[in-house]
């Protein structure tokens, strides 16, 4: 099995036509090793949340492709891209997404059952991963009845437990307040540590980049190492 559980290559992206081109990747070149955590910094515009979707497979390239796994995710079909995106990624975004008339437990469960597992199966799963995160107290709480610390800690054990090799995160301290943001911060440590799961993390936030292993700027279209 290859150490590497995402990689891009040559990666391009442009938007307009041959006369009006805006080229916001001009060749990105990343590799992620298993456990690795990895934070991408970079200017308002540099284009960290295309870049992002494009990892995760929800945007295309203009050229170059992304592997998942070692497998690409630009050379099979939607279908086949959305189950490889089920089985091997997870995504944490500013903004929960959490299902606002379902619980805790059932918005957990959600990517499982769209895998089609029992829901016997699929009920402990998302028990067992909520507890992980430290909210078995509020597996029947609909997101209205959570801090913004908690339902965040939900949309992470939504990411986590379909057993992904990678988690995406775009910015997913910038709703919280110092505070609270820090909590999160321990949480992608400790589940790290304990399930050897990578993460990549787009982020403004310098106290959260640091605290990955490695650290890239997206500036001109290129990842450059930097030391914050």
């Amino acid at each position: 099995m290859s150490n590497l559980v995402l990689q891009c290559v040559d990666l391009k992206k442009q938007y307009g036509d041959a006369d009006i081109a805006v080229e916001v990747l001009r060749g990105v070149e990343l590799a992620v090793e298993r456990g690795e955590t990895l934070a991408i910094v970079g200017s308002s515009g540099s284009g960290k949340s295309t870049l992002l979707n494009m990892l995760g497979g929800l945007d295309l390239p203009s050229s170059g492709d992304v592997r998942v796994d070692d497998q690409s995710l630009f050379e099979i079909s939607e279908q086949a891209r959305a189950k490889l995106r089920n089985r091997s990624l997870g995504f944490v975004y500013q903004f929960h997404h959490l299902l606002p008339e379902f619980t805790a437990l059932e918005n957990v469960a959600m990517p499982l059952l769209i895998r089609g597992e029992a829901i016997s199966v699929v009920r402990e799963q998302a028990a067992e991963i909520l507890k992980a995160v430290g909210l078995s107290h509020r597996l029947e709480h609909k997101p209205a009845m959570l801090s913004g610390g908690e339902r965040q800690r939900v949309a992470i054990a939504r990411a986590l437990v379909t057993n992904p090799a990678c988690v995406l995160m775009d910015e997913p301290t910038g709703n919280l307040d110092r505070y609270t943001g820090q909590e999160v911060q321990g949480l992608m440590n400790k589940l790290n540590d304990e399930f050897g799961i990578s993460f990549v993390v787009v982020t403004h936030d310098h106290e959260l980049a640091q605290k990955q292993g490695r650290v890239v700027e997206l500036k001109d279209g290129l990842l450059q190492p930097i030391t914050l």
